[in-house]
């Protein structure tokens, strides 16, 4: 089995590029599905039902960015956006939540958003930032780094993915870089996911997407073997 991910849309700006990441994790032969947090149930039945058909019709509109019409939607209401995709994930077994950069990020960068920093402290999947724009052109992923230890399972990941999409793994963090895969930092609980800062800085400087995968745990991508790479 691949990896399973959910990417989190609600159609406003920058999110075109969480669907874009998803798209070549998808080439990597990921299941991506699309998922949509409400925050509040409609009162009126009716308008309840109303609001449910408008953001299933939202994420149709996803799918024909994502180029894959028959791949799973959500729509989750919960007051809190990170709680409800991480609800989310653990009931479909997901390995990842990716997200777009925050809307005021300027072209080319990446930055972590409310829901993505709350689910980086402490979550128990993988998240991946899109960088502003990635949805244009034609995206694709050669280049990936692993930031880390050995012990983490960045490389492992990294490893796997390159496999998949047919990429290299560079040993050096630089612009001509298109995917960082970062580990948790050693301190963090096996299966957690926590940033150090020298982990946060190097996002924010970042010119190609991110994915910061739980302490241990290695991702399966095409035909990699499942696991961690502890084990």
């Amino acid at each position: 089995m691949s990896a399973k991910i959910i990417v989190s849309y609600d159609g406003t700006a920058n999110e075109d590029d969480a669907i874009a990441l998803g798209r070549l994790f998808a080439g990597a032969g990921a299941e991506v599905s699309l998922a949509y947090v409400r925050h509040t149930h409609e009162p009126d039945r009716n308008r309840e039902t109303l609001v449910v058909a408008e953001a299933h019709e939202l994420l149709k509109g996803g799918l024909e960015l994502l180029g894959d019409s028959h791949a799973p939607t959500h729509v989750v209401t919960d007051r809190s956006t990170p709680e409800g995709l991480a609800t989310l994930a653990e009931g479909l077994g997901a390995d990842v939540i990716v997200f777009c950069s925050d809307s005021h990020t300027a072209k080319g960068h990446v930055s972590i958003g409310n829901s993505a920093a709350r689910l980086l402290e402490g979550g128990r999947t993988a998240i991946g930032i899109a960088p502003v724009d990635l949805a244009e052109g034609s995206p694709a992923i050669k280049r990936i780094v692993a930031v880390g230890d050995g012990d983490g399972g960045a490389r492992h990941t990294a490893e796997a993915l390159a496999a998949a999409l047919g990429a290299t793994v560079a040993p050096v963090a630089n612009d001509a870089a298109d995917l960082l895969v970062i580990d948790s930092r050693p301190e963090a609980q096996p299966g957690h996911v926590s940033l150090s800062a020298s982990a946060e800085h190097l996002i924010e400087i970042a010119r190609c997407a991110v994915l910061v995968v739980p302490r241990g745990v290695a991702l399966p991508f095409g035909r990699a073997a499942v696991g961690s790479a502890a084990a």
